[in-house]
């Protein structure tokens, strides 16, 4: 864990992983065991921005920009805020670990193979040029604070134990 901390300030959680790995599914699991917790899907924030970002690498560059600047801006509020997102470059959780107050790194480390089964939203199959893992390369943390498998059952738990 990392960040500066600032006395009542709140924690960033960033899940990061491939698409499809789970991220948005451990988000909303550890927001219902925490209670109080603020979940800031990438997906759904990108699609309530205007105009919708797009997906080139300034596009990219600009939404995770402002994605980690939203989420410290709530965590410097006093929240935990969960944030699913991608973020297929460490530089990107870099940028948000240098603004959050309290900063908690999660990586859902499902292989591609599983992401590629699971695809809800037929990504995969749609746009294996621009997708992290295939096409744009993925980053994986280097030393996460929460490394998750696939089917994890101590993975809330592990997550929850960051924020004490």
């Amino acid at each position: 864990m990392s960040g500066a901390r600032e006395a009542g300030s709140g924690t960033v959680v960033w899940i990061t992983g491939l698409p499809s790995s789970g991220k948005s599914t451990l988000a909303a699991l550890v927001a219902a065991a925490h209670g109080s917790a603020v979940v800031l899907d990438g997906d759904e924030v990108r699609a309530a921005l205007r105009p919708v970002p797009g997906y080139g690498e300034a596009e990219r560059d600009a939404f995770y920009e402002t994605l980690a600047r939203l989420a410290a801006l709530l965590a410097r509020q006093g929240h935990v805020v969960l944030v699913a997102a991608t973020a297929h470059r460490r530089a990107f959780r870099d940028r948000a670990r240098e603004l959050a107050p309290r900063f908690v790194e999660v990586f859902v480390d499902t292989p591609l193979a599983e992401c590629r089964r699971r695809d809800p939203k037929g990504l995969y199959a749609r746009a294996e040029h621009q997708l992290p893992g295939l096409g744009v390369t993925f980053e994986p943390p280097e030393s996460p604070d929460v490394r998750v498998l696939p089917d994890d059952p101590g993975a809330v738990q592990r997550i929850l134990a960051c924020l004490t």
